[in-house]
């Protein structure tokens, strides 16, 4: 290579690079020991900061840009709605209000996930500008590779995180960029200049001495611990001073939901792989009795019904009829755990078991759930396969359905899931109320309930969650004093919104889709579901209709599929005559222009919520993807001076416009620079001319040059200039090829 400053953007990319992957080592813990997700949305920013201060993009458009990033990522995280829709503006700046009370009052514990995030966002921002100041600037690294080995040996002893491949990964590259930043600093210290020759003879060694080191260290046998893990002992001094409502659960499905509240742990426990044509919500059980404190089943007796996998699932999910369309899937599910039970999407039909004929199914009729046996006994299932319907809702049919419609109920269902304490605190009532005041529908007040909790200031949080006391409602507690929880706290609270007025609602508990996977070899898509996918929502019944789910969790979607059709304005059409039609257009009416209106914006809704989806599903290939471009883009960057010179040559070839010329002349001017034949400040063209073509022993630059002069000078260009000037012009472009 001859341009100088190639060789530097080559050593600043190189920096950068090993900048990242040390940075990297920071955040790979953090996935497994809290309850952070969607590590790569961080990762992604952290690129892309790196790569703007590669670029040398000015401070003011790369802050914008950065900020920019920043908004769009805590949007796609947390908030509800497209990033271009400019509706998540006002709850943005509500939690920036709330949390500044907080951050003020200095009350830590409190902050949301929402403000934690941004926080974490401003955090890296700072720490790729002092890694760029570091390698850069002061050729120095030593201080951040002392504290990242430090970082992960810590997490190794004290945390379950198991960092001896992170050691070693950081180990090399900390000395591998030790020593390019030595060499830079003696040669920059010393004025030689940069070969990559010198380069080679530093680095081998230095790539030698880390392979052999390495290699011995993983080669020797290793002593026993000379002192005993302090884990187990500092865990049991805290276990003993903890009360019961301090108490960290583990997330995952459990039975006893008497008892709602409280904080839990991640664990990454792979419980299900499902193989499904469309992601789907696994349903385990259903709870119908809300105490105030948690949910019981309405019959303490366990009634069960049995079948068997060669007959009809008896479970009810929704009516035949015009208010729902059916489409058949089949779904087929591996388990890892030894549950004697199996899990189950809305509209499951039937259920085969391959090779294990002496199985059958009981169903408990209270929660539907669905227990394997196996001669009486319960048995573990892990392979098999489920058929189901998945439905997609009419909203004219949903519209309809209630006290205001056309449809009526039985009335033993709608007393069993309107059921509500006798001690439930009025003002739950009085909310249920006031949000819902301008709706008239079951299905209006439904979902106007389930978008509250996006509007309303509450966050999504694992950690700080409170229990509720001997006088405290659990729905209450959450409404109107924490407004912080997770799902439970989430689904149980509409469902009571929901049955204060007069609604029927219950309390679903599963998994949600899982972590998809790709495609299987059946074609269908794999999705991975552990312990942290253990989920609860909504599901209420319309009446001629069946079980509807809600998804009122922040950052979740059950992917309901609504039919936003308008039977009305077909209706009003057929009534007018024919003629009628064809002499004038039917007048649409205020009430028609609000349902295509709602209906507009419920499509473009569901295409901004299904492209979000298909971001999260997809995040893996699309980080692939765009390295694989950046990669390509950096790569044609560096080798820009082996394409430029032919793209600049065909640019010109078939033009024989006398106009052409100076732009050409300005072009070669910058090809040469590139290519290291720099003007000096206060050079005359004449003089730079003469230094070219001495460099190149020509005399092609000094003619190009003096018929350029003339043109400045005098404003006078030849007629026929551009085509007699053009070879001479190819050549020398043609030389700037490297």
């Amino acid at each position: 290579m001859t341009s100088q400053n190639k060789k530097r953007d080559l050593t600043a990319f190189l920096l950068y690079v090993i900048g990242f992957f040390l940075l990297w080592e920071w955040i790979r813990p953090l996935e497994q020991l809290t309850d952070t997700s969607n590590v790569w949305v961080f990762l992604m920013f952290i690129m892309a900061s790196f790569l703007l201060e590669f670029i040398h993009v000015p401070i003011a458009v790369s802050g914008s840009i950065k900020t920019v990033l920043i908004l769009f990522a805590l949007n796609l995280l947390y908030m509800n709605g497209g990033f271009f829709q400019f509706g998540w503006i006002s709850p943005f700046f509500g939690e920036f209000q709330a949390n500044l009370s907080v951050l003020i009052e200095r009350d830590w514990q409190h902050l949301s996930n929402f403000f934690r995030s941004f926080l974490f966002f401003v955090l890296l921002w700072l720490m790729t500008y002092l890694i760029q100041y570091w390698l850069i600037i002061r050729r120095k690294i030593f201080i951040f590779f002392f504290m990242t080995l430090a970082y992960i040996t810590v997490l190794d002893t004290f945390t379950p995180y198991k960092a001896d491949w992170a050691i070693i990964r950081t180990v090399v590259l900390g000395f591998i960029i030790m020593g390019l930043l030595n060499f830079y600093r003696l040669i920059e210290k010393e004025g030689i200049e940069r070969d990559f020759t010198l380069l080679r003879k530093w680095v081998t060694p230095v790539a030698l001495f880390l392979a052999v080191s390495v290699g011995i260290g993983l080669a020797v046998p290793k002593a026993a611990p000379i002192w005993p893990d302090p884990v187990p002992y500092i865990k049991s001094y805290s276990l003993d001073n903890e009360d019961r409502a301090s108490k960290v659960q583990k997330i995952g499905y459990g039975v006893d939901d008497s008892q709602l509240g409280g904080p839990f742990v991640g664990d990454n426990q792979l419980v299900l792989k499902a193989e499904v044509e469309s992601r789907q919500y696994w349903k385990v059980e259903t709870k119908d009795v809300y105490t105030g404190k948690g949910w019981i089943t309405s019959s303490s007796r366990e009634e069960r019904t049995a079948f068997d996998s060669e007959g009809q699932v008896p479970i009810f999910s929704f009516s035949e009829g015009e208010g729902v369309e059916k489409e058949e899937e089949t779904s087929f599910i591996s388990s890892f755990i030894e549950y004697s039970h199996i899990v189950y999407p809305l509209g499951i039909k039937e259920i085969h078991v391959p090779l294990q004929g002496a199985v059958s199914f009981e169903i408990e009729k209270s929660t539907e759930k669905i227990r394997t046996v196996e001669d009486g006994y319960p048995t573990s299932v892990f392979h098999y396969s489920v058929v189901q319907d998945v439905p997609r809702y009419s909203v004219t049919a949903l519209m309809n359905a209630g006290p205001n419609g056309q449809m009526t109920m039985d009335k033993g269902l709608f007393d069993r899931y309107t059921q509500l304490p006798a001690g439930l605190p009025e003002r739950v009532r009085e909310l249920a109320a006031e949000i819902t005041k301008d709706k008239n529908t079951w299905y209006e007040k439904a979902k106007e309930l389930e978008y509250y909790f996006k509007r309303a200031g509450f966050a999504y949080d694992q950690k700080n969650v409170a229990v509720p006391g001997a006088e405290d409602d659990y729905v209450d507690q959450f409404l109107f004093e924490t407004k912080r929880g997770y799902c439970d706290n989430f689904s149980t609270s509409m469902v009571v919104l929901a049955r204060s007025l007069g609604i029927p609602a219950r309390w679903v508990k599963g998994y949600n889709q899982g972590e998809y996977k790709g495609v299987g070899e059946s074609g269908r898509n794999v999705f991975e579901i552990t312990n942290n996918n253990a989920h609860s929502w909504v599901e209420i019944y319309f009446p001629g209709i069946g079980w509807v789910p809600f998804e009122p969790t922040l950052g979740y979607s059950a992917n309901v599929q609504i039919n936003y059709d308008d039977e009305g304005q077909s209706t009003v059409q057929s009534e007018i005559p024919e003629e009628t039609q064809k002499e004038k257009p039917a007048e649409t009416t205020m009430e028609e222009k609000d349902v295509k209106e709602e209906n507009s914006s419920n499509s473009f809704m569901a295409l901004i919520q299904s492209a979000k989806g298909f971001i999260q599903n997809q995040w893996k290939w699309m980080t692939i993807s765009a390295a694989g471009v950046l990669i390509l883009v950096l790569a044609g960057y560096f080798l820009r001076g082996r394409w430029l010179p032919y793209y600049f040559t065909w640019k010109f070839k078939w033009t024989s416009k006398d106009e052409n010329f100076p732009t050409a002349y300005m072009i070669l001017l910058k090809e040469l620079d590139r290519y290291g034949l720099k003007r000096q400040n206060g050079q005359t063209l004449r003089d730079y001319a003469q230094y070219v073509d001495s460099y190149f022993k020509s005399s092609e630059m000094s003619q190009l040059t003096s018929r350029y002069e003339r043109l400045i000078y005098k404003g006078d260009l030849k007629q026929g200039s551009w085509v007699e000037m053009k070879e001479l012009w190819e050549n020398l472009i043609k030389k700037t090829i490297a």
